[in-house]
């Protein structure tokens, strides 16, 4: 892959990843749907592992009120992308309050020609 396509292929992956953080911060669960490859999973802090459809569901119960994302660092491989970043948020879930900084490592695939995010991992941050 050379300069020019990492790069135009990174600017795609950031823009989807705020996309992706957008849908995240509105409960769009349609953007989710579209977004999120069918095998797509997530591995939260206490080991909780969320499939698709548990994922996209749990805006029933869970709501950010703020959503914040830095330090983003891309590694694009051939029809893949790591995406690693930080992330601050403060949320809802089921009227309880849930405020966390973590580190975020998300694994992007290109499947016929459409980018989706097939994993999500969160550990938390230890802040000085």
């Amino acid at each position: 892959m050379g300069d020019e396509d990492g790069d135009e292929t990174k600017n795609t992956i950031r823009a989807l990843q705020d996309e992706f953080d957008k849908a995240e911060l509105h409960a769009d669960t349609a953007t989710l749907q579209r977004l999120l490859a069918d095998d797509f999973l997530s591995t939260g802090l206490r080991d909780f592992i969320l499939d698709k459809k548990e994922w996209i569901n749990r805006h029933v119960h869970f709501k950010y009120h703020k959503l914040e994302t830095s330090d983003m660092d891309i590694r694009l491989y051939d029809k893949s992308a790591i995406v690693r970043n930080i992330q601050r948020n403060k949320a809802g879930y089921k009227d309880e309050p849930v405020e966390l900084a973590v580190r975020v490592s998300q694994v992007w695939v290109n499947q016929q020609e459409e980018w989706r995010l097939a994993a999500i991992q969160f550990s938390p941050l230890t802040e000085a």
